[in-house]
């Protein structure tokens, strides 16, 4: 028989879930929680006796379906895409506002037994997760519980606070913040309804790590994105518009591995079809599922591209039915999942999917207002030398204009610059355009909406305040902690790692972010502080020795000052280069496992100064040596603004024309590095040995 959970029948009452669990007590009903289940019969009873029959039960999702497949077998398939795209938005009816507020107002007359806790303004999952002194996991968790796939800079609004509340036993007293209000009632000033009209559609290309996404995308845009790569995963997402037929359509490129997860779901709410890219020879595999699970959840048309079908152990029957098996039932085969046959290689098949996707999308009747302010989602932000923090922006809808004051998050800026995907300087775009934005105060997080507003003042005053209510939220005073002797401390009785994430660019801190939190432990909690981009700095040490957390950096390198400080105050800083060798080093902490082989003995350092280009050899770095000593047998690391670019060895090491063994601090000297070229002013050398450790 169908079930209803309990928290859609309350919303449907108007009435809170709490007193809901109540009134099916007195009907022998056993619920635990709002989010329990009760038959449709049972539902319709306690709905009849409480409204004398003007109120139907809310319908349960099986009898969803069932009524769904029937209609839609009646109705034209244009209006089928179209109510399936209207039925995945989250609705609220005035009727229903009323009595979650007079519910509220019940809550809150109660006897103060329940915590209280104020919320003013825009309130995140972040800063509600610090307010409660729980991971933001744990939030998203619940949030998926109900079918709402989210990211920690999500804005919650009043009605996920009440089923939070419920969920948590606290009664969130929300408050308007009379600027957000102002800033808010300004944007939406002066839109022209009549500038509606059709936008290009915003694809998003997902699948396993190997099964030829990126050739395919390739292939696409006729441009070389494998070169870039290490190790053949895509760790940064890129945009760019292409054009198929004379019209416009919008990539956004997700990576395909699994500890990517975080990346892959944010490319999935930013889009409007997913094109599942599966190996004719290899395919479904846990990542595909995963992926396909991510669109689904944010409502997405899914085009299924086969690839690979040159090969000759291809087998695109079998891969249908293991499509079949999870829900994607191929049109040939009766279902509604277009399937198209491809080769990135011999560039076969392309059309005909490129087709399908302009097809999709006309269909979905994608439109967007060309007269109102910008608005949007925040794809990818980094910190670049030379043009200070740069985000990759998607405008979603609405016009963006250099000039235009911008707010994101708790960061604000003025449009200094726009590059377009082709990395040309545009003074306008419109919505479904991928633009590099320079002007902004700092970098945004991955995945934060942003608006265009009027008021760049009072976008300044919100940006410092959202700013300030994060920063409270979750900074905590612990007690150090080192991660090679953390099981010692467990055994001590320590419950909780904290830990901040440094990295090159912000996917990629989110996207360690996401695999640590996966890290399961009975003992231990794993809480992620802070995580950020660039060099680690002495505020990030400083913080790290407050909160008793030991920081990881991934492709980045501590400053010359931090480094010191780390040691003064016995911060413990990991570095990476492999985003899987940090995850397998706290798993390993956690289990009393790490034993370090070797450590790093830091010779010295070298700023670049002169590049001299000879032919036949490669560009020679005029270097003076700031500290320590430069060897000609040691390893080095080039850095550029705290981030890693290249690690090897020295191929020639000149004082003047004669070779050196090595160079000590104060003196000028002349590298060459072994098969690498790209140096510039400015760059760090870093020389270093690894020293096996004698355990003690």
């Amino acid at each position: 028989m169908a079930k209803v959970r309990v928290y859609e029948l309350a919303k449907e009452l108007g009435i809170n879930s709490k007193k809901l669990i109540a009134v099916l007590k007195d009907f022998n009903v056993e619920a635990k929680n709002h989010m329990s289940t009760i038959d449709e019969e049972t539902a319709r009873q306690i709905v009849d006796k409480l409204t004398k029959g003007e109120k139907k039960p809310p319908v349960s999702e099986s009898a969803k379906d069932e009524k769904q497949e029937v209609e839609s077998k009646k109705e034209p398939e244009k209006k089928k895409v179209r109510r399936k795209k209207a039925g995945t938005k989250e609705r609220s009816t005035r009727e229903g506002r009323k009595a979650r507020k007079a519910a509220r107002m019940a809550m809150e007359k109660k006897p103060s037994s329940e915590e209280v806790i104020l919320l003013e303004g825009r309130v995140t999952v972040g800063e509600l997760a610090g307010r409660l002194n729980v991971p933001a996991s744990a939030i998203l968790s619940k949030l998926l519980e109900l079918g709402i796939i989210s990211n920690i800079n999500r804005q919650l609004d009043e009605d996920l606070l009440e089923i939070l509340s419920e969920e948590y036993g606290i009664v969130f007293k929300l408050k308007k913040d009379p600027n957000e209000e102002e800033l808010l009632a300004l944007s939406e000033e002066d839109i022209d309804s009549r500038a509606v009209k059709s936008r290009p559609p915003v694809v998003t290309v997902l699948g396993h790590v190997d099964h030829g996404k990126t050739s395919l995308l390739d292939v696409i845009r006729e441009t070389n994105v494998l070169a870039s790569e290490a190790g053949g995963i895509t760790q940064h997402i890129g945009a760019y518009m292409a054009e198929v037929n004379a019209k416009k359509v919008v990539f956004l490129d997700t990576p395909g591995h699994e500890a990517f997860t975080a990346m892959r779901a944010r490319g999935a709410q930013a889009t409007d079809i997913a094109i599942m890219v599966v190996a004719a020879d290899d395919g479904v595999m846990p990542q595909t599922i995963e992926a396909i699970n991510h669109a689904r959840a944010a409502g997405v048309p899914i085009i299924v591209a086969l690839n690979k079908i040159d090969k000759l152990n291809a087998n695109p029957d079998r891969v249908k039915q293991q499509l079949s098996e999870v829900g994607l039932v191929p049109e040939e085969w009766g279902g509604n999942t277009i399937c198209v046959n491809v080769s990135a290689i011999k560039k076969e098949g392309l059309e005909e999917l490129l087709e399908m996707v302009l097809l999709v999308a006309e269909m979905s009747e994608l439109q967007a207002n060309y007269s109102r302010l910008a608005r949007g989602i925040v794809i990818e932000a980094k910190l670049d030398r030379g043009r200070g923090p740069v985000a990759t922006m998607l405008i979603q809808d609405g016009v963006m204009e250099v000039g235009d004051p911008v707010i994101c998050g708790s960061i604000y800026g003025k449009v200094r610059a726009m590059i377009d995907d082709k990395g040309k300087r545009i003074k306008k775009a419109g919505p479904s355009t991928p633009v590099e934005v320079q002007g902004l105060t700092g970098v945004p997080q991955a995945g934060d909406n942003f608006t265009v507003v009027k008021d760049e003042k009072l976008a300044r005053q919100i940006a410092l305040k959202r700013g300030e209510k994060l920063r409270e939220a979750t900074l905590r005073k612990k007690q150090k902690v080192s991660l090679d002797d953390f099981f010692k401390q467990i055994q001590e009785g320590e419950r909780e790692l904290n830990i901040i994430i440094k990295a090159d660019v912000q996917g990629s801190a989110e996207a360690l972010d996401e695999s640590l939190q996966k890290i399961e432990s009975e003992q231990v909690k794993i809480k992620i502080i802070h995580k950020g981009v660039g060099a680690i700095t002495e505020s990030d040490v400083m913080l790290a020795s407050a909160s008793n957390a030991i920081i990881l950096g991934f492709n980045v390198r501590p400053e010359a000052n931090a480094s010191k400080l780390a040691e003064r105050e016995h911060v413990d800083i990991k570095l990476y280069r492999v985003i899987y060798e940090a995850i397998d080093d706290v798993k390993a902490a956690l289990l009393g496992l790490l034993e370090p082989e070797y450590e790093e003995v830091v010779l010295g350092r070298a700023e670049i100064r002169q590049v001299f280009k000879v032919s036949r050899v490669g560009n020679i770095a005029g270097t003076y040596v700031t500290e320590g000593k430069i060897s000609r047998n040691a390893e080095v690391r080039l850095l550029r603004d705290g981030v890693v670019i290249h690690e090897g060895k020295i191929d020639s090491l000149k004082r003047y024309k004669d070779d050196a063994k090595e160079v000590n601090s104060g003196f000028e000297c002349g590298i060459l590095l072994e098969n690498f070229n790209d140096i510039k002013e400015g760059d760090i050398l870093e020389a270093f040995l690894l020293q096996k450790v004698v355990p003690s």
